[in-house]
């Protein structure tokens, strides 16, 4: 079975949730179940210590894993990066550094820098490229249900839509994958909801910045209590607020 038919239940939970985008809602939840295989029994399989000592783990992902209070695991996985990168660092080009000081020092270029291959050390993140990935089939299984399940456009025409950052990654989805009428209505449908939820989170927005005018202490807070979370979720992907990867008994 293609994995998008496995994919589309996911896609209806998150849409389902009702918040400002339903791919952050799968982001999150795939990341933290990227995160709890990474510590789980994966971590003594050859192939992921291959990965892991290749790129190892930006920041935020080693926040996350280290908030998973499996210490053993996470150690062993950083134990075995530290070795990789040591053994690197033995070969490193000797220079001092970029343009003609380079070509002196016997380097073929400016990328052959002791700086530009240290830098090579510490760039990538094996869990952001497999989430990458997640997030690039969760996209397709969206396009997909778009163009074949008739429920599923309505609901999403009624939902919040996406985030800023995720309406760009589906536009260029759909780009690849439908064709020239179907990419125009897609297009028009994920700017109108993006631009109505824009004004409604200005006016929720508004309303919670009013509400610290003490003429305003005994109004309604409406829907405002977290539109400041909301607005910079709405504009940069989830960053702020509850967890909309973990369950509410679980935050």
């Amino acid at each position: 079975m293609p994995r998008y038919h496995i994919d589309t239940i996911p896609v209806w939970d998150a849409l389902r949730q009702d918040s400002e985008c339903l791919l952050c809602v799968l982001r999150r939840r795939s990341e933290h179940l990227l995160a709890d295989r990474y510590l789980g029994g994966s971590v003594m399989e050859p192939d992921t210590r291959i990965r892991v000592n290749a790129k190892g783990f930006c920041r935020d992902h080693q926040r996350m894993l280290q908030d998973r209070q499996n210490k053993l695991g996470h150690a062993l996985m950083m134990l075995s990066r530290l070795k990789e990168v040591e053994e690197k660092l033995d070969g490193l080009p000797q220079g001092r550094g970029t343009g003609r000081a380079a070509r002196l020092w016997g380097l073929r270029s400016a990328e052959d820098s002791p700086a530009s291959a240290l830098g090579e050390l510490h760039r990538g993140c094996v869990l952001c490229d497999h989430l990458d990935e997640n997030m690039r089939q969760y996209a397709y299984s969206l396009l997909h249900l778009w163009k074949t399940d008739g429920a599923f456009r309505q609901a999403f025409l009624a939902s919040k839509g996406l985030c800023l950052p995720d309406a760009g990654l589906m536009l260029d989805m759909a780009a690849e994958h439908l064709d020239a009428a179907a990419f125009s209505e897609f297009q028009a449908a994920v700017r109108r909801l993006l631009g109505e939820n824009l004004r409604r989170l200005e006016e929720e927005l508004e309303w919670f910045t009013l509400k610290f005018d003490y003429r305003n202490n005994d109004k309604p807070w409406g829907n405002s209590r977290d539109a400041l979370e909301r607005t910079v979720n709405k504009l940069r992907g989830w960053t702020l607020g509850e967890d909309p990867g973990r369950d509410k008994k679980q935050s």
